[in-house]
């Protein structure tokens, strides 16, 4: 192996000059026996094989977030037994995904409302346009007479109605003479129709009843600004009133109800969802994201959310007469995710959580009483052999795609990408695209690159905003296996004769750090190109995805790129990392300050590690199943059970002789990083041990620190099996 810097000439002849300031070239044709500095094999959770994320947890629970992935904007209906859910997609054809439930955790995708959305030539990425961070912006799904209809506004070319007798398609479009950004759409029972739109300044309007325009003279201010108001509202009629619920987003994302006795007001405004952050903090960022990179990104702030908290959504109830919420989280690199939530109602307000603990959501909570229960299911299949007649119901074009320069037909068993002319990845035109999915996952793909032509680049790309890919690109009369990092302006290049290569991306999304590795076999990857770090950015407004690609940089068609099959492999692909250890003995240690926790004249009471209790019985609790995802304490020194009294305040975390029901029960919410979270049946507030105070427990924190260094996380530990 030698390492050289390549020429100028070279550098032109192969790719823009532009995209490389500096280029390490090593020559590597063929792969050692030995296999030397390759990665091991990839790390899975328990019986993880073939496993997808999916928040149903199989006890009778979930775990936010609903998928792991980006749903951004989501907006969701019940018609009689069923739950249907679309979000927003932006720039990435078909559009507007449309799930199917009957539970509220468990969805499937049943069709796309927009399977092409072809209003001009920068959604076709034609003369130097792109449409990134445009096109099909926060949906509103109502169902009315029979018929579904999905209302969204696409910049530039008005709002635009899709219609349908059945949510499985096919889909009608039309676009309205109007213009109502962030709409939410009322059919009254008096038959007028309702829009709403608008930020801070909240307008209604009446609709004509073809939905085509605005009725003249209708449309007034209901909320001025200043008063607490937000964007993105969801209007609901519930027994005789008007509910409106909208985000605010600065300085801190939180979501507010409006609610008033007549559709135009006066309307009162009410916090319904505040702070709920499960426990994360925002990660890389990039606030500006226009200009060329080197960007400007900004490290993680300690303890600081942001847009992160539950903060745009709506309500729903149940046949069974429940009340359940749903919002998004700006969930960092990974994009905006959806959150589900019980809501109480006090007062004739919605809030999203418990009684005791209004505004904050649990992790994990006791699934939907819908009447029906459907086993974990995901809503998308992620791993594509190529080997249908159709891709995958995961994949995504980035902007509409030219359809006669791609094929599943011409070589059975694979994705044909013919190239087409752009400077950049960027710019690159029928790339292929699917989410990146949470806690962390690796995208493989193997390609066949024999019919490439000069000037091609093809491969597997993380698209984003700096962008980073792996691939091959075609000299003359040569060949490299390419990594490119945009952020640093970093090309790496290794040089092989080889005419099919495996191509690896990998994301931590706690992390927000990807990176990109290439195999000559199929079986041992090597890394290239170190940490890419993987901000969240508002340019594509989407979080990170995997991308294939093939383009030519030398202005014209060139030649093929067959890739042979697409995987995605999750290592922590469920939400119960661990399985709760009923009937087995643990010790609990606060994340915080690694204290432990232990019955201390029968009070729940932490202590350092070199204590005389923590190394005794006093430190062991045995944890007892209650159904549902729900645990008891019982001490095993004493065999009394851990109750919260009183407030759940200092010094009322007791050690009970008998078990007390409700006051001895947790629900058990594992925080998807190794540490845990105990809420309390009796106060809805979390088990707590103020770091560093030397005091003693109480059960009344509201929920994690993004840092999760509140004194509410603890790390659990099996001692011995019962």
């Amino acid at each position: 192996m030698r390492m050289k810097r390549s020429d100028t000439t070279r550098n032109r002849r192969t790719l823009s000059s532009r995209l490389i300031p500096a280029v390490a070239l090593l020559s590597f044709h063929t792969l050692p026996a030995a296999a030397q500095g390759f990665l091991p094999p990839i790390p899975r959770q328990y019986d993880s094989i073939n496993c997808t994320w999916t928040a149903d947890n199989g006890n009778g629970t979930f775990t936010n977030p609903l998928f792991y992935e980006e749903f951004s904007d989501p907006d969701l209906i019940r018609v009689g037994n069923d739950y249907y859910m679309t979000g927003t997609t932006m720039h990435t054809m078909p559009g507007l995904p449309v799930l199917h439930s009957k539970d509220l955790v468990n969805w499937k995708l049943i069709s796309y409302a927009v399977p092409r959305l072809d209003l001009g030539p920068e959604l076709r990425m034609e003369d130097g346009l792109d449409f990134y961070g445009q096109g099909i912006w926060a949906p509103c799904f109502r169902y009315h007479n029979d018929t579904f209809y999905i209302f969204s506004n696409v910049n530039r070319y008005g709002t635009q109605v899709f219609s349908s007798t059945d949510p499985s398609g096919p889909w009608k479009h039309r676009t309205m003479n109007a213009r109502l950004h962030d709409l939410t759409v009322l059919f009254d029972d008096d038959g007028k129709i309702y829009a709403v739109w608008g930020y801070d300044e909240v307008r209604m309007v009446q609709l004509t009843g073809d939905l085509m325009d605005v009725v003249p003279g209708t449309e007034k201010v209901i909320v001025e600004r200043g008063s607490g108001a937000g964007e993105g509202s969801h209007i609901y009629k519930i027994n005789g009133k008007y509910y409106i619920t909208n985000t605010n987003y600065d300085p801190v994302c939180y979501q507010v109800c409006l609610r008033a006795d007549e559709p135009y007001g006066p309307y009162e405004v009410n916090v319904m969802s505040a702070e709920e952050n499960f426990g994360v903090g925002t990660g890389w960022r990039l606030p500006n994201t226009r200009g060329e990179a080197p960007y400007d990104l900004v490290p993680p702030r300690r303890n600081y959310v942001g847009c992160i908290p539950m903060h745009q959504g709506g309500i729903v109830q149940t046949q069974t007469g429940e009340w359940w919420g749903w919002s998004m989280l700006d969930y960092n690199s990974v994009g905006r995710v959806v959150g589900l939530s019980p809501v109480t109602w006090v007062d004739g307000w919605p809030y999203f959580g418990l009684p005791g603990n209004l505004t904050r959501s649990p992790r994990t909570w006791v699934k939907p009483n819908t009447g029906f229960s459907s086993p974990p299911t995901t809503p998308f299949e992620r791993d594509d052999e190529f080997s249908g007649p159709e891709l995958k119901n995961v994949w995504q074009w980035n902007h509409v795609p030219v359809d006669d320069k791609w094929s599943l037909s011409e070589r059975k068993g694979y994705l044909r990408l013919h190239s087409l002319p752009s400077e950049t990845f960027w710019h690159a035109r029928n790339s292929l695209t699917q989410r990146g999915i949470g806690p962390e996952s690796y995208a493989v793909t193997e390609l066949d690159v024999s019919g490439l032509r000069p000037g091609d680049v093809a491969g597997l790309a993380l698209l984003n905003l700096p962008y980073a890919w792996i691939g091959v690109v075609q000299d003359e009369n040569s060949r490299y296996l390419q990594f490119f990092n945009q952020q640093e302006q970093k090309v790496i290049r290794v040089e092989t004769d080889a005419t099919t290569v495996w191509l690896r991306a990998y994301c931590n999304f706690d992390t927000d750090m990807g990176r990109l590795a290439y195999s000559l076999n199929g079986e041992h990857f090597r890394e290239i190109g170190g940490d890419i770090i993987l901000p969240y950015q508002l340019r594509t407004f989407q979080g990170v995805r995997y991308a294939l690609f093939n383009f030519n940089t030398r202005g014209k068609e060139g030649g093929y790129a067959d890739f042979n099959r697409f995987e995605v492999i999750e290592p922590r692909c469920r939400p119960l990392t661990r399985p709760i250890p009923c009937d087995q003995v643990i010790t609990l240690k606060c994340l915080a300050d690694g204290t432990v926790l232990v019955n201390w004249r029968n009070h729940v009471r932490p202590v350092e590690p070199g204590s005389r209790f923590a190394r005794g019985d006093a430190s062991l609790f045995r944890v007892l199943g209650r159904g549902n995802g729900r645990v008891a304490l019982q001490s095993v020194a004493t065999g009394g059970y851990v109750t919260v009294k009183g407030q759940g305040g200092l010094a009322e975390v007791r050690i009970e002789p008998e078990d007390q029901g409700e006051a001895s029960t947790f629900q058990w919410e594992d925080m998807l990083k190794g540490d845990l979270m105990l809420l309390s049946l009796y106060t809805n507030r979390y088990l707590f041990a103020d770091p560093f105070a030397g005091s003693l427990c109480s059960a009344n924190a509201r929920g994690a620190r993004p840092d999760r260094q509140g004194g509410a996380c603890f790390y659990w530990e099996i001692v011995k099996d019962e």
